[in-house]
């Protein structure tokens, strides 16, 4: 079935064969679909058509229509041929040249006009999407300020465990001032800190005698010599 616009041969054809025939049997004899030609007929021949079909064909056939198709786009001139054929109907297309004019004017503002209310529910929907992208941003920056002052307690913690804050360096240079009699009486005052220290003691004093007593027995080298490493008057052997 042939598509696209109609030759000059097809255009004689039917304008040969309107007046005998059907739509739907010139269709067959063209093998076009039957849609395409009774739309061309109303077109080109006026037959079959409303008044208000007649009157948006009649707009296409104005020298103006080249210019209307560069200024809308193709939603807009079919909003616009439809208010063309309203209006030039109402008049029973009797319409004078200045009336046409002002016809075409009055659609052109209504066009304008509905760019405009476009144009402002567009920049309405932006500014919706901008307040928002900035909802989001803040509620990003809240948590970021919520992070942050979690790890700076974090890391005061932390000082403070490592005695590195200013107050405790103070107390340590003020504790270091103290002299071994004071630091004597300051121990003495606490049985915790004199047990501690009284463990710790003890246990370097048994560690020193389980060394003393290791080194003083005969030890072999790696070049064959036998020999104590720890020699004194009390572990000397015979």
């Amino acid at each position: 079935m042939k598509k696209g616009r109609f030759s000059k041969e097809e255009e004689r054809t039917i304008g040969r064969l309107i007046n005998s025939m059907t739509p739907e049997d010139i269709a067959i004899q063209l093998n076009r679909d039957t849609e395409s030609v009774v739309n061309f007929i109303k077109r080109k021949f006026n037959i079959g058509t409303s008044r208000e079909e007649q009157a948006a064909y009649s707009l296409e056939n104005r020298p103006y229509y080249k210019e209307l198709r560069q200024q809308f786009t193709d939603e807009e001139l079919e909003l616009f041929k439809y208010h063309w054929s309203r209006m030039v109907s109402q008049f029973k297309n009797d319409v004078l040249p200045t009336e046409e004019v002002q016809i075409v004017d009055t659609i052109k503002l209504e066009l304008l006009m509905n760019r405009c209310l476009k144009g402002n529910k567009e920049n309405i929907d932006y500014i919706i999407n901008l307040e928002r992208q900035v909802a989001s941003l803040r509620a990003s920056q809240e948590s970021l300020n919520k992070d942050y002052r979690e790890l700076q307690a974090k890391k005061s913690t932390m000082l403070k465990e490592m005695k590195g804050t200013r107050e405790q360096r103070i107390k340590r240079l003020e504790d270091s001032k103290l002299s071994f009699t004071a630091w004597v009486g300051t121990m003495m005052q606490d049985p915790d800190i004199m047990k501690k220290y009284g463990i710790e003691m003890e246990k370097m004093k048994l560690a020193m005698e389980n060394e003393k007593a290791r080194l003083s027995v005969y030890h072999k080298y790696e070049d064959g010599t036998i020999d104590q490493p720890f020699l004194t008057p009390d572990t000397v052997k015979d």
